[in-house]
């Protein structure tokens, strides 16, 4: 885009995260440079790092941004009583929305911060909090488990059907399997939680 006599910082700010979001959502994290996102805005590079401290806090703040948008298509989702049915309605929208633009949700996981760098609180916040959705679907089928079972049990589900979804979103799973990835992921969680309840019955 051509650049404008005066932006606010904050029109700034959001012309460079949409900069490089295109540039990411297009090429992947290899295609992402404070000299593309500059050029494209019309500012030289060192603008980049005015607004953000460097280019691990620019991803990040996209990242933010991403799981708010995965937050807020999970809140959307039909509440039932059947808790099994509000499980695979959160893998299902979670695998959707993978798919909606796998360059860009790869990034999460790409993405590594240099050694000895902490994430910042309200990114780890953002993760507990999808972690938490999947607590609260689990709760009512565990209910006689320890509260760290439960944290475990969601952890181990989440990473499973997170699993199926890199693959897919990465042109992968056919390497591993002729079916597409929502039966894979339907029939993941349905064996987990059977395994689940044959414990609870015991």
């Amino acid at each position: 885009m051509g650049r404008r006599s005066v932006h606010t910082p904050e029109e700034l700010r959001e012309h460079i995260l949409q900069a490089a979001t295109e540039l990411i959502t297009s090429g992947g994290l290899a295609e992402l440079s404070a000299r593309e996102v500059a050029r494209r805005i019309g500012y030289s590079a060192g603008t980049i790092y005015n607004v953000f401290d460097n280019l691990d806090d620019l991803i990040l703040t996209i990242e933010g941004r991403m799981l708010d948008d995965l937050d807020r298509r999970l809140d959307q989702l039909p509440k039932s009583t059947n808790s099994r049915q509000n499980l695979l309605n959160l893998a299902e929208a979670y695998l959707s929305f993978t798919h909606a633009n796998p360059k860009l949700w790869n990034l999460l996981f790409e993405h590594h911060l240099p050694p000895g760098a902490d994430v910042p609180a309200s990114y780890r916040a953002k993760l507990d909090g999808l972690l938490a959705r999947i607590e609260a679907a689990l709760t009512p089928l565990l209910q006689s488990r320890d509260p760290v079972e439960l944290k475990r049990a969601a952890r181990v589900l989440w990473a499973g059907v997170h699993g199926i979804t890199s693959l897919s979103t990465a042109d992968k799973l056919s390497n591993v399997s002729t079916e597409s990835a929502w039966p894979l992921v339907k029939d993941l969680v349905e064996t987990y939680l059977d395994g689940l309840a044959a414990q609870v019955s015991r």
